[in-house]
């Protein structure tokens, strides 16, 4: 989470953030399948399967922020849930990218 005042404004840029980060990914993504050098039917079923687990995740943060009492963090808790799996396929994506052209 952003180390803003505002729990509100912190959220927007989290959001933010995610969004410019998954920008990233899928541009990466796109220049992979392009490339010809990867498999992109792999690509695709992985991105299939990330979001089922992402789904499964949302819920159970979810879920453990109402039982807990606190489910005005839920958003928060579920956007830096995605922005940790946006920020790993973005190094993995870049690394395999580096390891292909290198």
């Amino acid at each position: 989470m952003s180390e803003l005042g505002n729990p509100w404004i912190a959220l927007a840029a989290d959001s933010l953030d995610l969004a410019l980060e998954s920008h990233d990914v899928i541009g990466l993504r796109l220049a992979r399948a392009a490339s010809g050098r990867f498999d992109a039917c792999d690509e695709a079923v992985r991105m299939v399967v990330e979001k089922a687990f992402a789904v499964w995740d949302t819920a159970v943060v979810v879920s453990e922020s109402v039982i807990l009492g606190e489910g005005h963090l839920a958003a928060a808790r579920t956007v830096a849930l995605y922005r940790r799996r946006v920020q790993a396929n973005q190094r993995r994506l870049a690394d395999e990218e580096v390891e292909a052209t290198g």
